[in-house]
């Protein structure tokens, strides 16, 4: 009888610690956007446009060149890694863009900093306690006083196609993204910030790319795919909610408070970059592109596309272009896009398709998709398809979910 009073006992105890423990969660992380593509009048300036196509096409062709020197294969056409300067650096979203920052804590005590949250990227880094006068404004990481930071003895070089970069050393260190932990994280500490990377012109601390591992200039795991490979996360999911207003990096599955019906999923076709393969790019029902390769890329603002395809998008509506793949229409007569991707058809809002006003008479606006010449038959879907759509980036089964927003 004293044995029977005994288990109940220690059953009893046993369910109540299940009860007090911290159960597996998914948690959020709330993001501000910047913009420092428009004028101080509140017009959008085409040349910063094209500057930032230019450093876009640049971060995803040195990612390619990563991912030859990572895994022995290319990634993307010849012609795309060919046009890729020396190696040993990583070229990164131009500070003239659009961005979405989010926190996160690194360092045992935790310190918390802004970072770029970019799934277009996979690198890590933020400003060492060496950095020069550019990281002025910055919050500085010091693995000097954190008792889980390990030097890895190696430098790191993180390159703009216009020169800007960060440098510095390799450490590894705890880090902490919405609450799960990654022990042992390589992260970049740098000793330069050029003028680019300036609180001026980058308003986030550091950048956390979320892209896969083998289009990392240090040939590690980005953060998220550490807590993956450490079984941190309840979930090998993280999704984006792109919006005005609530904006979200939802770390261990997705929140389905920001969604509504099912998901639609395309599989990922090369574990570099969220890379899938779309449908058709349709403008006003007529359908202009067909069965089209894509990265879905939080670190891109606009959608980018081969200059010839864009070119007759937005010939559907008489659009004019006013240089270097970027087309002005009426701000009155936003067209109907529509993206269709795993069958699914995901129209684009003016709201998110007109890119602001351009000249002084405030009528004329910019649209959202833009020409490139340097990425081949290659689109990107950033923020301007993304705000449209909640997004699902799923590790574990290597591919990417679209679902409409709530």
């Amino acid at each position: 009888m004293r044995a029977l009073s005994a288990t109940v006992s220690l059953i009893t105890g046993l369910q109540a610690l299940a009860i007090i423990l911290p159960q597996p969660q998914h948690l959020s992380i709330p993001l501000t956007k910047r913009s420092t593509l428009r004028t101080a009048d509140g017009h959008v300036d085409p040349a910063s446009i094209r500057v930032y196509v230019s450093s876009t096409e640049a971060k995803l062709r040195w990612g390619a060149a990563a991912f030859e020197r990572n895994t022995g294969t290319a990634l993307f056409s010849s012609s795309l890694t060919k046009r890729t300067a020396a190696s040993g650096s990583d070229s990164l979203v131009d500070d003239s863009n659009e961005r979405w920052y989010g926190t996160i804590e690194v360092g045992t005590p935790p310190h918390t900093f802004t970072i770029d949250c970019d799934t277009g990227s996979t690198d890590f880094f933020l400003p060492g306690p060496s950095c020069g006068d550019a990281c002025s404004g910055h919050e500085i990481y010091n693995p000097n006083i954190s008792s889980t930071a390990e030097p890895l003895g190696k430098k790191f070089v993180l390159e703009y196609n216009d020169g800007s970069m960060a440098a510095g050393d390799l450490y590894t260190d705890t880090v902490l993204l919405a609450g799960f932990k990654a022990s042992a994280q390589t992260l970049g500490v740098a000793s330069l910030y050029s003028y680019g990377l300036s609180s001026e012109n980058f308003g986030a601390d550091g950048l956390m790319g979320m892209a896969f591992e083998s289009v990392s200039e240090y040939g590690t795991n980005s953060v998220f795919q550490t807590l993956v490979s450490q079984g941190a996360v309840p979930e090998p999911v993280f999704a984006f909610n792109l919006a005005s207003s609530g904006s979200e990096l939802y770390v261990g599955g997705v929140n389905s408070a920001l969604y509504r019906g099912p998901f639609t999923y395309v599989p990922v076709t090369q574990q570099g970059y969220w890379q899938v393969t779309g449908d058709t790019i349709g403008i006003n029902g007529k359908e202009i592109v067909n069965a089209f390769s894509a990265i879905v890329d939080t670190g891109t603002t606009l959608i980018l596309g081969d200059t010839s395809y864009v070119r007759q998008l937005y010939a559907v509506i008489n659009a004019t272009e006013v240089g270097g793949g970027v087309y002005s229409l009426p701000c009155d007569a936003m067209p109907n896009v529509t993206i269709t991707l795993g069958g699914k058809s995901i129209p684009l809002s003016a709201d998110s398709f007109n890119f602001g006003t351009y000249g002084s008479s405030g009528n004329t606006c910019l649209g959202g998709i833009a020409g490139s010449d340097g990425l081949g038959d290659l689109w990107i879907l950033g923020d301007v398809f993304l705000r449209n759509v909640y997004t699902a980036f799923d590790v574990g089964h290597s591919r990417v979910g679209f679902a409409d927003l709530a």
